[in-house]
């Protein structure tokens, strides 16, 4: 099989799109913006050795090149729409090929994504996707709006990935049912799109959890100014993670708050908002969990319910550490 039968095989499968005016097949793909909005441009790359292990399956590779990019379209409550898919790949396995692009195209029909072009080259385990979204102008969730006082937020389950990786890695044991609930979160995040929308008019910033989430909220504290202070005993987790007595403090620590891979998000609002962010995280059936304040200052501070301070070795993933 040759690059160009891959791609006409495979990849070149077009979308109802009233936007796009030429897809793949062309020098460059044409979409024509919508009168009224601001575009999202983000990309993300995946590294087998990296972000993935090479034996993983196809479906589950799939979904997480493109579910990766979504939560940064989340972050900012954008509608993803259009993606660009550059891979490199040491050769072309069709039963293999069938499955990630059967995979990767049901992800992208359930948010509407319409994949637009990329490129394709021999070479050893590479996906990197450029993801294009769209919000209302001017109405975009930044990461330099948090305010004092906000409260922060966080939707989902934080930690679970990082302790799946750990069995994974043989640092540490989980019973088997707990493990399949960390490595389904490791291998297939949910991006919190729908919630993220309903944000808009509600969080004054946000940010994807992709990191870790002490090194990701900080990102929101030097864009915006400000301090915040985080009780670690309120991140939501599994309950066998947060209530075993099999783990040290200083392991499910790690896992909660500098682990990385949660693709959850972490935003802040006003008080007043409660009742709303509430309300919105059931109409996009996300559960959402208040974990913190927004302070004067620009260090985080972590403390569990005792008043203790919390200190970490790590804040989260350095891609060249």
């Amino acid at each position: 099989m040759t690059e160009f039968d891959f791609i006409q095989q495979y990849l070149h499968r077009q979308q109802q799109d009233n936007e796009l005016v030429l897809g793949i097949g062309d020098d460059a793909a044409i979409v024509r913006p919508r009168s009224g909005y601001d575009l999202h441009f983000s990309t993300d790359m995946l590294v087998g050795g990296t972000h993935f292990f090479t034996d993983v399956a196809p479906e589950d590779l799939a979904h997480k090149v493109l579910a990766v990019n979504f939560s940064d379209m989340a972050a900012m409550g954008a509608t993803p729409r259009w993606a660009l898919l550059s891979v490199a790949l040491p050769e072309l396995k069709q039963d293999w090929l069938t499955a990630f692009c059967d995979a990767l195209f049901a992800l992208a029909r359930r948010f509407g994504v319409t994949l637009i072009g990329g490129d394709t080259t021999k070479g050893n385990w590479v996906f990197n996707v450029t993801i294009i979204g769209e919000t209302p102008r001017q109405h975009a969730l930044r990461r330099d709006a948090a305010q004092l006082g906000d409260d922060i937020w966080v939707t989902g389950l934080l930690g679970l990935a990082a302790a799946a990786l750990d069995v994974y890695l043989h640092k540490t044991s989980l019973p088997a049912a707990v493990f399949a609930q960390c490595e389904a979160k490791r291998l297939r995040p949910e991006p919190r799109v729908a919630l993220g929308k309903e944000l808009l008019s509600l969080a004054h910033a946000a940010q994807d959890i992709s990191d870790g989430l002490a090194q990701d909220i900080n990102h929101i504290l030097k864009a915006s100014n400000v301090g915040a202070t985080i009780n670690v005993d309120l991140i939501p987790s599994l309950p066998d993670l947060r209530l075993s007595d099999a783990f040290l403090p200083a392991q499910l620590y790690h896992w909660l708050l500098a682990g990385g891979d949660d693709y959850e998000l972490v935003f802040t609002a006003a008080p007043s908002q409660r009742e709303a962010i509430m309300a919105a995280a059931n109409r996009a059936t996300t559960s959402v969990t208040k974990i913190g304040t927004i302070t004067a200052g620009r260090e985080l501070q972590l403390i569990n319910h005792a008043g203790n301070v919390i200190q970490l070795q790590h804040q989260g993933f350095d891609h060249f550490g």
